[in-house]
């Protein structure tokens, strides 16, 4: 398996001298997430799907001649692209932040995020329940997103398709710090229509230090 990964970067870095976005390499082998995300769901989701956005999205930047932009402006400027690349830009973004936000490593969120999560929602307990309410009431495929917003506090939303709070015109505009992917490929081989079953599952291989060093980050911005 790491045998692959490290041809797969490989290609990966070839493409990468002629792209402006990349994939960057998965911080862990397909199988690390197990029991909670098979390997077979973590090879097609990274491989296929992600890579998938990255190209379409390089491909329409160039046809449209607007390269050289931050994945960030483009988020923040939806109004001025297509929908093509809405999507693909949020698909790019969201599954990068998706990767690093998972690890086989137990973690815990640092005292920062801690206080801020009982201030906002009692107890982390009371965050899961919030932050898995918001997926499984998302219609269809989606996201489902921890953000700092605008006032600096902690804030639970939901996103349909591949839209992220950093987008122009999103109802509710933040930084993510957590997300949650619930389209059905993030998922549908291990847990069949069982997307709570996922999102009970999901919480054992959450990267707290990856959360709360995102958190801090988002806070001094604002």
């Amino acid at each position: 398996m790491k045998n692959k990964l490290l041809l797969f970067a490989m290609l990966l870095a070839t493409n990468s001298l002629f792209a402006q976005f990349t994939q960057k390499p998965l911080p862990y082998d397909y199988k690390a997430l197990e029991p909670y995300i098979d390997a077979q769901t973590m090879e097609i989701h990274y491989s296929k799907h992600h890579a998938g956005y990255i190209k379409n999205l390089n491909d329409a930047l160039k046809a449209k001649g607007v390269e050289n932009q931050s994945i960030e402006a483009i988020l923040a400027n939806m109004s001025k692209y297509d929908t093509g690349i809405k999507n693909n830009a949020g698909g790019h973004y969201n599954h990068e932040l998706f990767w690093s936000i998972l690890s086989p490593k137990k973690s815990n969120p640092s005292a920062e995020l801690s206080a801020a999560i009982n201030a906002s929602f009692k107890s982390l307990d009371g965050l899961k329940n919030k932050l898995n309410d918001a997926a499984v009431k998302r219609f269809g495929s989606g996201w489902a997103w921890l953000i700092v917003d605008e006032s600096g506090n902690l804030a639970v939303s939901s996103t349909a398709n591949q839209d992220n709070p950093l987008m122009e015109g999103a109802a509710k505009k933040g930084t993510p710090i957590l997300g949650i992917d619930v389209w059905e490929h993030a998922y549908y081989l291990k847990y069949q229509n069982k997307r709570a079953d996922y999102l009970s599952a999901i919480w054992n291989v959450i990267n707290w230090d990856e959360v709360s060093k995102r958190y801090n980050e988002a806070k001094k911005a604002k």
